[in-house]
């Protein structure tokens, strides 16, 4: 058996997703009405690899590898022999013959490629700069929850600020499932460009914008993400000005559809890429999206190392 790995959103197909929608769906119900533990990982171990800080990604995944009968394994590059040089080949293969998958939260995507090219187990990505997809699992299983049985295909979501990793998943997301897209950023903060040559490729209702007001109009679904992302920080000063004019705010919701939804991956920065009023206000699902995180991830690991 080939073994799948889950390093950029379109690592999985369209129909695919609609198993690990359903599942991650009854997944959260079964969880709501008590039922926790389903031991589909029947106590075999995952491993976790943090090269960067994480609050919802740790806690989803440890949580969901517990529910799922299994075992987390976290650990970060400095605690593995990978700080001294050992090839990621070598380590691939060492831990293909201890664990079940490995999901790595770190810088680059090649990275990831690196180690996969010699796994025999899944090996998933938790975030790197260039793509998200396990946020943007969690986020387009959000919006599904909120459309009253409306089509994907028929929305129209809007990406408001820095086209880092997550524009450049959404934009995954779009080529997959046929949403339309409107991506808005400042000059200079463009999505990934092949990235983005493959989407509207894929895709012709992704649209690149300068002006927010035009990508939110009619939207039903607004996303965001802070300005300045984990190693920018010394940035900061100038993002936030290159961003002016690039706040989710209330006036920029009343622009999209009466139905549309926040999203955001959070931490937040309020004041800053979106205001308290929308991030608490009544369109915001933004910790519903948090905590799909973790059904969704449950769902992704059934999928990705079922025998």
């Amino acid at each position: 058996m080939t073994t799948r790995h889950y390093i950029s959103f379109r690592d999985i197909a369209k129909e695919e997703y609609e198993f690990i929608f359903q599942r991650a769906a009854h997944l959260k119900e079964s969880r709501r009405q008590g039922h926790y533990l389903f031991p589909l990982l029947g106590g075999r171990s995952v491993g976790l690899i943090f090269n960067k800080s994480s609050t919802r990604t740790r806690v989803s995944f440890e949580t969901a590898i517990n529910e799922l009968g299994g075992h987390p394994v976290v650990l970060s590059t400095s605690d593995t022999q990978m700080a001294r040089g050992e090839a990621p080949a070598h380590t691939a293969k060492v831990l293909s013959r201890y664990l079940a998958a490995v999901a790595i939260r770190t810088y680059e995507d090649q990275e990831l490629y690196d180690l996969a090219a010699a796994a025999t187990i899944p090996i998933i990505n938790a975030l790197t700069n260039q793509r998200h997809p396990c946020q943007v699992l969690a986020d387009v299983f959000t919006l599904l929850e909120n459309l009253d049985n409306e089509p994907l295909e028929a929305q129209e979501v809007a990406f408001i600020g820095d086209g880092h990793n997550m524009a450049n998943t959404w934009l995954e997301a779009a080529a997959t499932f046929g949403f339309g897209l409107r991506v808005a950023t400042p000059p200079g903060y463009e999505p990934d460009s092949e990235i983005f040559k493959m989407a509207t490729a894929a895709n012709p209702k992704v649209k690149l914008f300068s002006a927010p007001k035009e990508a939110v109009a009619g939207a039903r679904c607004v996303n965001t993400d802070v300005f300045a992302s984990m190693g920018q920080e010394a940035e900061t000063a100038k993002r936030l000005q290159d961003f002016q004019g690039f706040q989710v705010n209330k006036e920029l919701m009343a622009l999209a559809s009466p139905k549309a939804i926040f999203l955001h991956c959070l931490p937040a920065h309020l004041g800053e890429e979106v205001t308290a009023e929308v991030l608490d206000g009544p369109a915001s699902r933004v910790f519903e999206e948090a905590e799909n995180r973790l059904h969704a991830q449950k769902a992704l690991l059934e999928f990705l190392t079922r025998p």
